[in-house]
């Protein structure tokens, strides 16, 4: 199997890059604090299961995958004030949204697949 061909992966490219291009449009203020950090977040989640996929050792994959979904949740904070400071609008927000708890679910599959293979 590539990674290419791993379904969390490609959704967290696709979340990364609409977080990446709605914080572009941001006034430069709000780019330099809450819009880096969102970004920061949202590329962390595929460049930490990427890392993960990379590595031989089910612990140490695992391992990358947890801090991913932690990731994942910083970023879905970052969207949730993004949202409450009137950055992004509430069609983007729902749509984002579901999104983030569509992959949450996926990954905490993988997550828990990983750990059945350490066994």
């Amino acid at each position: 199997m590539k990674l290419e061909d791993l379904e969390i992966y490609n959704l967290s490219m696709n979340l990364s890059d609409i977080v990446f291009f709605e914080v572009n449009k941001m006034p430069q203020f709000h780019k330099n604090t809450l819009g880096k950090q969102w970004i920061r977040a949202a590329d962390s989640v595929c460049l930490n299961i990427s890392e993960g996929f990379g590595r031989f050792i089910f612990r140490d994959s695992r391992s990358f995958s947890i801090i991913a979904r932690g990731s994942l949740y910083e970023s879905k904070t970052c969207m949730t004030k993004a949202f409450r400071r009137e950055l992004i609008t509430k069609e983007l927000y729902d749509n984002l949204l579901k999104r983030y708890n569509n992959l949450g679910v996926k990954l905490n599959n993988y997550i828990t697949a990983q750990t059945k293979s350490m066994q």
